[in-house]
């Protein structure tokens, strides 16, 4: 793909005059986090927040999603943008006037999400006569483990504007990155996950009758403390396999041997081959450990969120705009992916386009900051007329070509 120059409107300069608007968008969300699936009242912020615009707007029939599309006045291709909308399950203590007192908490950023791509949206609404193709915004519910965005590809986003789109793409702020810093890589970005279940099966009885009984604690254990050294010993450094062993089970009382005892971990790795290696590296350490005590061992892999992959050219192209946008200065490629997942990677599966993250650190983004899904957590919203104006130049850009 070979980009052009094209003569795009001034968005940084446009989206300065929604700053205010945004912000205070983005805390009422703040301040009425919603978990998963069913977020009843931040659909309804969205959609109110949308009315005013001429877009084709549909809601989802099994989650709370918006998809709106905006039909530009000349034609072209189809683009997505995307915000994901959910909060987590934690207890906010971050002492900000407008924090959640819900038990529910923005500890990830999603409600800077979804006022920045509602920024883009009005920003690219004004420039509706220029705008070649359409611009599908993809407001999701059930980012954090509830595979949301697989849901909203089944009820068929992709197919939102009657035509798939060339590319996609979303930008996710950091609350440990220097703030309004933009940040990406080709290729891998993020990491996909699975979950490792181990049931070890012995012989119970009483804790006083180890001559009758299999305990199944005892390979659980060993199984345990294999699996970290299995893993290092199985992949180099550079591979970036992460394996944390993260709950054990046993006996329900002290004097009592258990039938099953059973592990279970977290894996992240940042490519299939990885995945499969290790699920049969667990799968002979489990069955080999468990028959040396005279136990049989279950393993269960249950597959996460896959690795998110940026299209080089597609990043290729975000990177020049964005230096044109910000500065060199305020755009950087990322030398390494990083571990956490990402439910985008459904969406750059289906369609090629790139995952962006934004620098939202408090200050010059020391410990203040905190970290991602802690209850003290806090993100810079000064960022949201920047992050407005990336997507709509992402999407203007991709369009001109």
């Amino acid at each position: 793909m070979e980009t052009q120059s094209i003569s795009a409107p001034d968005f940084i300069d446009e989206a300065r005059v929604y700053s205010e608007q945004l912000v205070s968008l983005r805390r009422v969300l703040h301040g009425h986090a919603e978990i998963g699936l069913d977020l009843p009242n931040t659909q309804a912020a969205v959609l109110d927040a949308l009315a005013d615009l001429d877009l084709e707007v549909r809601t989802g029939r099994t989650l709370s999603s918006v998809v709106a599309v905006l039909r530009g006045a000349r034609p072209g291709p189809t683009v997505l943008l995307r915000g994901d909308m959910d909060a987590l399950p934690i207890r906010e203590e971050t002492g900000l006037t407008y924090a959640s007192t819900n038990g529910a908490m923005h500890a990830c950023g999603h409600d800077l999400h979804v006022a920045g791509l509602v920024g883009a949206a009005r920003l690219l609404s004004e420039h509706r006569d220029e705008l070649r193709g359409n611009v599908i915004f993809m407001f999701q519910p059930g980012e954090e483990g509830y595979y949301g965005a697989r849901v909203m590809l089944e009820e068929g986003v992709l197919d939102a504007a009657g035509e798939r789109p060339v590319a996609a793409y979303g930008i996710h702020v950091h609350a440990g990155l220097p703030r309004g810093v933009f940040t990406t890589r080709p290729g891998s970005m993020l990491a996909g996950f699975s979950n490792v279940t181990i049931e070890v099966h012995g012989v119970g009885g009483h804790s006083s009758s180890l001559v009758t009984t299999r305990n199944p604690v005892t390979p659980a254990a060993e199984i345990a403390s294999s699996l970290n050294t299995m893993a290092t010993h199985t992949f180099e450094s550079s591979e970036s396999v992460v394996l944390a062993v993260t709950r054990m089970e046993g006996s329900s009382a002290v004097n009592i041997i258990p039938e099953v005892a059973r592990i279970e971990a977290s894996v992240r790795m940042l490519s299939p081959e990885n995945a499969a290696q290790l699920e049969a590296g667990c799968r002979r350490l489990a069955e080999g450990i468990a028959a040396a005590h005279g136990c049989t061992a279950e393993v269960t892999i249950t597959h996460g969120y896959p690795v998110t992959v940026n299209h080089p050219d597609e990043t290729d192209m975000v990177l020049a705009t964005l230096n044109e946008l910000v500065g060199p200065d305020r755009t950087t490629v990322m030398t390494e992916p990083k571990m956490g997942c990402e439910d985008f990677a459904y969406v750059l599966e289906k369609v090629p386009g790139t995952y962006i993250m934004l620098g939202a650190a408090i200050g010059d983004g020391d410990a203040a900051s905190g970290e991602h899904h802690s209850s003290s957590v806090k993100f810079d919203d000064s960022v949201l007329s920047d992050q407005a104006a990336a997507l709509a130049a992402i999407a203007w850009q991709r369009l001109n070509i």
